[in-house]
């Protein structure tokens, strides 16, 4: 059964979302994240992405607070990412409440701090975050790709004990015109103990039953929720109930 993941992206501690990584294209969907939060975990949801893109920005965490409100105030397992670039920044999130957070170009820039954290805190905790552009790594807000090919660059991480990998085809993300399935099953034939979470594109339902079909262990969906393309009730037959 997929997971279902929703995303919170925060600007000025408001629920937004952006195209393509643009902080000109910026919706505000919800001034107050923690009611969404709760509203997700009312229809059942378990998971949260919550992405600091203020810190993305600033290169260090910003809204601690909101994590910290969001994780107090609900059950919901938050993994949290954007602008973490110290051990300062990781012992604030896990502090505020984190179950896990996110690297995604500090694994690029700063690999010997990125595989410390890994050692650290274990795996389990620490996800890589693979933003990819015709399968190069890209990094800075997707303003720059790599010449570092995907595969190997996960690849090298798992090995350092990474499981969870959130892999977004930026030319989809913000987009609504459906998720690189072909992208991810390939992964995961080269690697098919990844827990790959595929994240940008989700534009209905039935994209979701795709990457589902397809054995894609999780999903990350938020423009399609916070613009009605996808209600939450449409998800109830994803989530398990114990």
């Amino acid at each position: 059964m997929i997971e279902i993941i929703p995303a919170i992206d925060l600007i000025d501690g408001k629920c937004v979302r952006l195209s393509q990584g643009d902080y000109a294209q910026k919706t505000i969907y919800n001034e107050n994240p923690l009611e969404v939060a709760k509203m997700f975990e009312d229809a059942g949801i378990r998971r949260l992405h919550l992405v600091d893109l203020d810190g993305a920005k600033a290169h260090h965490i910003v809204n601690h607070k909101v994590l910290e409100s969001i994780t107090i105030a609900t059950d919901l397992i938050v993994d949290f990412g954007g602008g973490l670039k110290s051990d300062e920044d990781l012992r604030i999130a896990f502090e505020c409440g984190a179950s896990m957070i996110i690297g995604g170009s500090i694994a690029v820039k700063n690999p010997d701090i990125f595989s410390s954290w890994i050692s650290t805190y274990g795996g389990e905790k620490i996800i890589l975050g693979a933003d990819v552009k015709d399968e190069k790594i890209a990094v800075g807000g997707w303003l720059e790709t790599t010449e570092l090919d995907l595969m190997p660059f996960i690849l090298n991480y798992m090995q350092l004990g990474i499981s969870k990998v959130i892999c977004t085809d930026i030319s989809k993300d913000g987009m609504l015109q459906g998720p690189a399935i072909e992208l991810y099953k390939k992964m995961l034939t080269e690697k098919p103990d990844m827990y790959l979470i595929a994240s940008g594109g989700v534009s209905s339902i039935r994209d979701i039953e795709f990457l589902h079909e397809a054995g894609i262990p999780a999903v990350i969906t938020g423009k399609a929720i916070y613009e009605g393309k996808i209600m939450l009730k449409e998800l109830s037959q994803f989530i398990i109930h114990s």
